[in-house]
């Protein structure tokens, strides 16, 4: 018996597959040769405009958020990173650290731009947040400093102790009242043996560079309490960390850039250290010593 083939097709069924393949044939050519896009897509331009306006401002926005802010501050106190991140050049610090060095203030925006040679657009974006203290803009103030800057200095014999004296002494002073002499007097109670130097009276709340300076010239520190200094080419992490400021970030900061000098020449070299408190070298020095 003959086996029945599964590829015999009838009449009709040929006549659907030859129609099947046309119709392929016909749409494949339409789809490659046909253009179905519309030209009746209209715009409105005025409408896309206001969009991406909007767009434009909300970008805006989230650049402006993304500026880091800038709070007043007193320029004296300007370190390192501050001048970095406000634009200053290294040179512009440089200038501005070893004009606080000598222990003198600036205390104006036109003295700020000849101490440090700052650019006239970098002085007009920064020296609206500059604050000086109440006393600069003071006129009385700044008559009665004058005043007592050409009074006569005294002599170190002719000063009291400051680790001796009593909130009624401080009193004499101008410009200390019952509230500052406390907080004097508080602050030296807080160390055994009271100061080390008149450095000290910085850290005291309230008191201006003025007041500091009419107070020494009556008060000075006779009897520094003893401390043991560090050398700061061999202190170590554990060591530096006892100095008031230093924390252990700020320490092994030191010891690498120690690492990198191969040695410090100078205690003014803590300055270049990073996030190093500038505005506390004076005070910081006193534990230290370089050999």
């Amino acid at each position: 018996m003959a086996m029945k083939s599964h590829f015999t097709f009838t009449k009709e069924q040929r006549n659907g597959i030859f129609l099947l393949i046309l119709l392929i044939v016909f749409f494949q050519c339409a789809y490659f040769f046909i253009d179905f896009a519309s030209n009746d897509i209209k715009i409105n331009k005025e409408e896309l405009a206001k969009f991406q306006n909007e767009i434009d401002s909300l970008k805006q926005i989230e650049i402006d958020a993304r500026k880091p802010k800038i709070f007043p501050f007193n320029p004296n106190y300007i370190t390192d990173y501050k001048g970095a991140c406000l634009g200053m050049s290294n040179e512009e610090i440089d200038r501005l650290l070893e004009f606080r060095k000598q222990g003198q203030w600036i205390n104006s925006t036109k003295q700020f731009q000849q101490v440090t040679k700052v650019s006239d657009s970098l002085l007009n974006t920064i020296s609206p947040y500059f604050k000086f203290p109440e006393w600069v803009n003071n006129s009385s103030l700044k008559s009665k400093t004058v005043f007592h800057l050409n009074s006569k200095l005294k002599t170190f014999t002719q000063k009291q102790d400051l680790n001796k004296a009593t909130a009624f002494q401080l009193q004499r002073v101008n410009g200390i009242g019952k509230v500052l002499s406390e907080r004097i007097i508080n602050y030296r109670s807080k160390f055994a043996g009271g100061f080390i130097a008149d450095v000290q009276l910085q850290d005291v709340y309230g008191l201006t560079p003025e007041v500091i300076q009419r107070l020494t010239n009556e008060f000075t520190v006779k009897t520094p309490r003893p401390i043991k200094k560090l050398n700061l080419n061999k202190a170590t992490v554990e060591e530096l960390v006892t100095i008031q400021y230093i924390d252990y970030e700020i320490a092994h900061n030191i010891i690498e850039q120690r690492v990198l000098r191969e040695g410090y020449k100078s205690l003014t070299d803590l300055t270049k250290v990073k996030d190093f408190p500038v505005n506390k070298l004076e005070i910081i020095q006193l534990y230290l010593f370089l050999e």
